[in-house]
Formats: C-alpha cells, sequence, structure tokens
C-alpha cells in the first residue's frame, strides 16, 4: 500500500489521538502545516502537495515509522485476547451504548467544552483498549463550543467559527440498505430529521447526531449548532435528539444495546425512547415496561451545583414532547412526575437529572465525596430513607493514561517498565518500582516539558498580544515572560464562581512577596472559558487580566486564551505544581490533577472530589484540613490563608533545597511517590472496568457480577 493510503487510514481511526508517536508523523511531515490546521490529520493530508511528502519520505525515511504505525494500527484492531473479550458476558453480542452531550477527544474535533466532554472521551479510549463493546453516542456540533479571545480590556468575547466536517475524521453512517442514515424526532408540532456521522475511535464507535439537513427548516438545521447554546427552548429539543435521536440511530443500524449508559441529565430521553421501542412491539403499557428500562440503565450524574441540573417549564416541556408523550401512552401528568421531585406540585419544572435517576436501576456519582453530597440533593426522592441509605454511589473518574503522558516521559516508563507497560498501567505493580528511575535522568525529563512548556505559553502570549494590541510580535520580548528554573504553578478550569479562580489574588501584597521572592520564586500560568451567559466567570476572567498587566506581576503570572485539549495538555505536562481550590464540597472530582501526576506533577489541592480520596500527606500538597464554613467569605478567608501558608512553607522551600548537582532530591521523592500511590487508582481503565464489574454486567442481564468485590449499584 502507498504511504499516502496507510496515513489516511491512519488519520481516519482517532486511534492516533492517544499515540503521540503516530502523532509526530504528521508533524515532522511539515511542522507549519500540522499547526495551521490545529492538528487535524485528515485536514493536513488534504492540504499536503504530494512532492513534500515525497521529499519528506527520503530525507527522514519517514516510511519505516508509517509502514510501523500502519501494522500497529491494525494489530490492535484484531487482537482478540483483550481484557473485554474476556470478562464483557452479555454485553458481547449486544453493546453498550454511551450517551453524552459532549466527547472530547482531540482539539481537531471541537465537540466538548471542558472537563465532562474530556471524561467521555477518556471513557470511550480506555473501553477500546480494554476491548470492551460500547457505543458512544452523541451530537454533532458545527460552530462547537466557542474560541475564546480577551479584547483590550481583558473581557471574554466568543467567537463561533464552523467546522469543515468534510476536513473531520467522520464518515456518513449507512443503514442496512447502504444509504446514508437519517431519523426523525417529533417536537411540538413538527418532525426534526438528523443524519448520523460515524467515526472510528480504536474498537470503539461515536456516533454523532447533526441536524444541518435539508429536509430541516432554517432553525431546525441550526438546532446542534452549538454546544450548549440558545434558551430553554433549544436546549430541550437538543435533548429530544440526543436522547431519542441516539436510540433510534442505533435502531436503525440494528445495535440493541444491552446497556444504556447516560452520562449526566442530557441523554435522559432515552430511556423513554428505550421504552417506546418496547411498548410498541409488545402492546403494553409504560408501567409495565419501565422496570425493563430501568434495569439495564446506568446513570451517572457530575454535577453537586443545583444551577447545573437542566430544568424545563411544565407548559415548554410538554408542548415539545408531547407527540412523544403520545406514543408512550402516558398522560401529561404521568410524564411531568418522571421528572419532578414532588409530583403533586403543578409549578415544579420538569427535571433532566429527576428523569435520570428515577429510569436508571444503577446511579452513580464520580467521586466519595461527591456520593455523599447527591445523597443529600436528592434524599427528597427517597423520602424514607436516611442520606446513607440513598441508591447514590460512586465511581472516582479516572484519565486515559497514554492520551495525557508526555513522549519524553513514556520513553522513560518504558526504558524502566518494559515496552507494554502502558497496557497494564492501571495496575499497581507497574508502577511500584518507580524508585528505580535515576533521580537525575527524571529530573531531567521533567525539565524538558516544563522548558516546552514556557516556550509554549511564551508563543501564545506572543500571538494574544500583538492580536489585541496591534503590535507586531516582533516588537514583543517572550523572553521576559516566565523562566525556565522558576516554581512554575498551573490552574486550568472553567470560571465558575465555586472554583475560585481569583482566590489567591485577595492578597496581593502577599502574592507580590511570593512571586518576586529573591531566593524561592513563583510564577503562574492560568487558563479557562467562563459560559457565554456567565457574566460572573467573565468578571473573574478580566480580575485575572488586571492582575496579569500589573508591572510586578507582568510576565510572572499570565493568562493563555482559548483553553482547550491542547492548551490542556502542555499545562499537565510541564508545570511543577496543578493548583486546585474549589469551594468544598462543590467539586465533584476534577481530573486535571490527575493528568500531572503521570508528567512528575504535583498537587496543591483543597480535600475535595479525587484528591480528598488520593492524598497521603506525601504524595502532593493539600489546602486545609477538609473544613467546611457555611459563611462562603469565612471559607475562603480559611482557604487563602491555608494556601499561602503551603505555599510559603512547604511548596516553595522543598522545590528550591537542592543537592550539590542542584538536584531537589526531596521533591523528586514525593513526585515518585505520588507516581507510586495514584496513575494507577485514577485510570480511566479502572474507572471503566468498576462500571462493568458494578454496573454494566449486572445491568446487561448477568444474575451476579463475575469479580469478586464487585459492587451491586441497584437498588
Amino acid at each position: 500500500m502507498k504511504i499516502s493510503l496507510r496515513l489516511r487510514e491512519l488519520a481516519r481511526n482517532l486511534y492516533w489521538t492517544w499515540h503521540p508517536e503516530i502523532i509526530a508523523i504528521f508533524r515532522d511531515i511539515d511542522p507549519a502545516l500540522w499547526r495551521e490546521v490545529n492538528h487535524n490529520p485528515v485536514a493536513f493530508l488534504k492540504r499536503l502537495p504530494d512532492e513534500t511528502l515525497q521529499e519528506r519520505e527520503t530525507e527522514l525515511a519517514i516510511d519505516t515509522r508509517i509502514t510501523h504505525a500502519f501494522h500497529q494500527l491494525n494489530t490492535y484492531l484484531g487482537e482478540r485476547a483483550t481484557w473485554g473479550a474476556r470478562a464483557v458476558g452479555p454485553t458481547k453480542l449486544n453493546p453498550i451504548a454511551y450517551f453524552s452531550a459532549e466527547f472530547g477527544l482531540h482539539e481537531s474535533l471541537p465537540i466538548y467544552s471542558g472537563g465532562m466532554g474530556v471524561l467521555a472521551g477518556d471513557h470511550l479510549q480506555a473501553a477500546s483498549d480494554l476491548g470492551i463493546p460500547l457505543v458512544g453516542i452523541g451530537l454533532y456540533y458545527a460552530y462547537g463550543y466557542f474560541k475564546q479571545r480577551l479584547d483590550n480590556e481583558g473581557w471574554q468575547r466568543e467567537d463561533y467559527l464552523e467546522a469543515e466536517v468534510e476536513n473531520l475524521p467522520l464518515d456518513v453512517a449507512r443503514s442496512a440498505q447502504n444509504q446514508p442514515l437519517r431519523v426523525a424526532v417529533e417536537n411540538g408540532n413538527r418532525k426534526t430529521w438528523a443524519r448520523v456521522w460515524r467515526a472510528e475511535v480504536g474498537r470503539c464507535t461515536l456516533l454523532l447526531l447533526d441536524t444541518n439537513v435539508e429536509e430541516n427548516s432554517e432553525e431546525d438545521r441550526g438546532l446542534t449548532g452549538q454546544l450548549y447554546g440558545g434558551d430553554a427552548y433549544t436546549r430541550l429539543r437538543q435533548e429530544l435528539i440526543l436522547g431519542i435521536g441516539g436510540m433510534r440511530a442505533l435502531e436503525a443500524l440494528g445495535i440493541r444495546p444491552s446497556v444504556i449508559h447516560m452520562n449526566e441529565g442530557h441523554s435522559a430521553f432515552a430511556t423513554l425512547e428505550a421504552a417506546r421501542q418496547i411498548i410498541e412491539h409488545e402492546l403494553r403499557s409504560f408501567d409495565e415496561v419501565k422496570d425493563r428500562v430501568a434495569n439495564r440503565t446506568v446513570f451517572t450524574t457530575h454535577t453537586p451545583v443545583e444551577a447545573g441540573h437542566d430544568r424545563f417549564p411544565a407548559d415548554l416541556f410538554l408542548s415539545i414532547v408531547n407527540p412523544e408523550r403520545k406514543r408512550l401512552r402516558m398522560s401529561e401528568k404521568d410524564l411531568l412526575a418522571l421528572g419532578r421531585v414532588n409530583p403533586q406540585d403543578d409549578n415544579e419544572p420538569f427535571c433532566m437529572t429527576v428523569l435520570g435517576l428515577k429510569m436508571a436501576r444503577f446511579r452513580n456519582a464520580v467521586s466519595a465525596i461527591h456520593e455523599r453530597v447527591s445523597r443529600r440533593m436528592w434524599q427528597e426522592l427517597w423520602p424514607s430513607r436516611t442520606p446513607e441509605e440513598i441508591p447514590i454511589y460512586h465511581i472516582t473518574n479516572g484519565v486515559h493514561t497514554t492520551t495525557w503522558l508526555a513522549m519524553p516521559m513514556a520513553r522513560l516508563y518504558s526504558r524502566y517498565h518494559g515496552e507494554d507497560w502502558a497496557e497494564r498501567a492501571h495496575q499497581i505493580d507497574i508502577w511500584a518500582n518507580i524508585e528505580s528511575i535515576d533521580n537525575v535522568e527524571f529530573w531531567e525529563q521533567h525539565q524538558i516539558l516544563k522548558n516546552n512548556l514556557v516556550d509554549y505559553v511564551r508563543r501564545c502570549l506572543c500571538h494574544q498580544t500583538s492580536r489585541r494590541a496591534g503590535q507586531a510580535a516582533a516588537e514583543l520580548d517572550p523572553k521576559k515572560c516566565l523562566d525556565h528554573n522558576v516554581l512554575t504553578i498551573g490552574f486550568a478550569r472553567r470560571f465558575a464562581a465555586y472554583k475560585r479562580a481569583t482566590l489567591i489574588f485577595g492578597d496581593l501584597q502577599r502574592l507580590e512577596r511570593l512571586v518576586n521572592h529573591k531566593e524561592r520564586p513563583v510564577q503562574f500560568i492560568l487558563a479557562g472559558k467562563a459560559h457565554p451567559n456567565d457574566e460572573n466567570g467573565k468578571g473573574l476572567i478580566k480580575h485575572v487580566y488586571d492582575v496579569t498587566q500589573m508591572p510586578q506581576f507582568k510576565g510572572k503570572i499570565v493568562y493563555i486564551e482559548d483553553h482547550d485539549i491542547n492548551v490542556n495538555r502542555h499545562l499537565v505536562q510541564g508545570v511543577d505544581v496543578w493548583l486546585n481550590n474549589p469551594r468544598r464540597p462543590r467539586e465533584a472530582c476534577g481530573t486535571s490533577g490527575q493528568k500531572v501526576v503521570l508528567n512528575g506533577g504535583l498537587n496543591l489541592s483543597v480535600l475535595d472530589g479525587w484528591w480528598a480520596e488520593a492524598y497521603d500527606g506525601f504524595n502532593g500538597f493539600a489546602i486545609g484540613a477538609g473544613e467546611e464554613y457555611s459563611d462562603p467569605d469565612r471559607q475562603d478567608e480559611h482557604d487563602r490563608e491555608a494556601l499561602f501558608s503551603c505555599l510559603e512553607n512547604e511548596v516553595a522551600p522543598l522545590f528550591y533545597a537542592r543537592d550539590s548537582d542542584g538536584i531537589p532530591n526531596e521533591w523528586i521523592a514525593r513526585q515518585k511517590h505520588a507516581l507510586r500511590t495514584l496513575p494507577w487508582r485514577f485510570s480511566a481503565a479502572r474507572m471503566v472496568i468498576d462500571y462493568m464489574q458494578s454496573c454494566y454486567i449486572p445491568a446487561s442481564g448477568a444474575t451476579t457480577s463475575t469479580f469478586p468485590g464487585a459492587k451491586d449499584a441497584r437498588m
């Protein structure tokens, strides 16, 4: 097969997104073009002149690398002796349907906004590696979330750029008759059609529904245009397309899932469509089939904040959903009751999370603390039970190891742990001998990543400043921004109030002493977006921007615009310390810190989410001891003091304590301890295995799990 054809094959399967050695092939052929197309191999190959490929093939002997990668992909796809092949039980014939409103697999496929989407991407990648039969179902957003830029005053502005679908690794899904697949969903007084795109994610498939088709009105064509855009009317109709349209797409493709897994409430309509299919086939009532659907349904909640749960006024809900209600042969009152905590309250809106909780027998939060919070939040659904008896359990989130691991560290682990270590990265024994890595070599690899980060941030700042101020990039001096040798702290997440991005800015005098300390200086890199409708969040970004422009902080505290997977990848691979200071217990899990550990970084975090389970006193740093105050101002004051104290008295002194060769051996001891205790526990493979054992296998019809210690979440 010609080299160009093999490259096209590699580009069409998103397997490359978690194999940096394959990404490096495309980048090395033409680095400038690779950056220009936002690391998209499909678009890259369409614009790459044949003569360039021929030249690079000769210069780099790149054909050998391409042949190896091609063989690697096909061996992977053909492997039969996977974990899943031995363990999937009834799901082997009927796969798991995994619904999510967003999937974050790579920056070139911008159908995600943040953590939940990236988690969904990691879930698919881990399921693929394990050989678990799973199909993802989501929406194709032509304009994605939004591109973020700051204006000259530091205010967030949103740009919506339409993706060229023909330049994405998507193919039209086809029916059994080989026709392009269309599904219809009735909403209100009309039908809305959606075509179905198909992406291959290793061994798994991702289906994306898209309403931008000729059969629809102009309004309906834009229905799936933006992620989390529009008003309640738009959101409700999007969720109908996702849940009901998604189930119909599976049916049209001959896929009858043994398990329905809903990643948050956005897809909860899938359970109603599953019931409808049984009702129309067997001529039964909703009450007769409800439990059958619930028994094979998993519902994961990610949101510990009330405002994060979709609620729709009853009149709006019924005006849109009535056609589907009639198919279910339900009264309006009975349908509304499925989404109400109190079915007798006619003023209560319809809540998608309540629907998900009522229509699933397997319900989970995403950390131990989040389990406790979720039980309190939804206790009214089970009024006769104590909080400890509420049937919501937890499976703590994890990250896909090779997606977030930098190549220098991957090569280091391969030298010490064997070439196949990544296949067993979720096993404790792989990390047990991390101490065998030479301290000097370990530190050198970490410094390479840190240097890469600083260089990347400088390029970003040059671009940002030149665009905002209208200056030429040549007029800037990027060397004045950041220092390769200074303790570097990263913070990147959604700018929601409870995440407290500006907590440390509450005492600028103390911050100045910390940043400009003569012996132990500290520098900060911040990134993150605010929801377009969140003016408070935008104000927080403005506050950060203002601080970065102060003379005492300029070039030492910086903000990177347009946070996406690419920005996040650079940050988690290169920082010394990852800062996370949400208002406890508002952080459901928080997975970015799990990615940092893989690359030798340490966490400095409030004991919330995953860190409350992970921290052992030596594998990172804690802000406070888990104190919770009802007064938010008092909470902020306490946590700010604890944060400064930890930075001043623990983090900075330990980082700058060096031996005669300039090696921070005590710091490295913490890095290695973090690697020994955390990556296997907080890997996406472990997470997906937990779902298999606790949820998927019993939900698929197995009477009991075939695994010792499996937790049955059915109640």
